[in-house]
Order: structure tokens, then sequence, then C-alpha cells
């Protein structure tokens, strides 16, 4: 059985996300950084849901709303511990950000992930979603 999930709000539960976070993106290599993000992301809406004290599993989204979609939740981050992949946490947490969008009335839930993740493309397939088209980004620095 996963452990239960609950959203971090206060500095320490962001901080306790820090070690999982940095497998997914390791370009995060500095905690005090990552918590002051994290806390300013959230004032722009972004909420971090994950599971527990030390989490395994871990999934950063928003609420937005464009053109393209109406109203949608858009998943930033989506990260399981390698120890405690393929036991469904994964599924678990999108499952609660798909209840959540819909609690908002929005009318997609959308993420990006890497070409070469062929690992996430099957999940996400699995889990139901399509690809929808290419992202496309431009580094302006």
């Amino acid at each position: 059985m996963s452990p239960p999930l609950r959203h971090a709000v206060s500095t320490g539960d962001v901080a306790a996300c820090f070690p999982l976070m940095r497998q997914l993106r390791p370009h995060l290599v500095d905690e005090a950084a990552f918590v002051a993000q994290i806390m300013r992301q959230q004032a722009q809406g972004y909420r971090l849901l994950g599971t527990g004290e030390s989490p395994v599993g871990l999934a950063g989204y928003r609420a937005m709303e464009n053109t393209i979609y109406g109203k949608f939740v858009y998943v930033d981050d989506l990260v399981v511990a390698e120890t405690e992949r393929r036991g469904g946490l994964g599924a678990k947490l999108l499952d609660a950000v798909e209840a959540e969008a819909r609690k908002l009335g929005c009318a997609r839930l959308v993420l990006d992930t890497g070409l070469a993740n062929a690992f996430a493309q099957r999940f996400y397939f699995r889990w139901g979603m399509l690809a929808g088209g290419m992202h496309f980004g431009k580094a302006l620095t």
C-alpha cells in the first residue's frame, strides 16, 4: 500500500521534497534556492503533492487557462523514486491531480516529457494520455 498523499505547503514540507525532486531536475543543486522557488511558484498557483514527510513520489501542478485548452491543469513535475517505480504510485499521483482538475472544472490535464524519455511516454500512454504535439522552446540567456 502506498503512503497517503498530501500537499507540501510549509518551507519544511518543501525542503523535504528537495532530494526526490533533484532526481527529476538534477540542475537544482541548492535546497534553499529550491524552497524559495517553490514558495514563489506556490504564490502563482503551483501545488506540490507528495507522499508524506520523506516523499518517494511527487507531482507538481497548477491550474491554468489559455485559448488552446480553456481551463486545464498543467503537470510541471512528476517523479517517483526509482525504488518505488512499478508500484502504481505514479498513477496514484496523476489520479489525484486529475481529481483536483475535475473539481476545478478543468477540461484537460496536460504535461510535457522529453522525446528521449521512452519509459515515461509508455507510462503516460498506459495512463490514458495521448501525445498532442511537440513542445518547442528557445533559451533567452
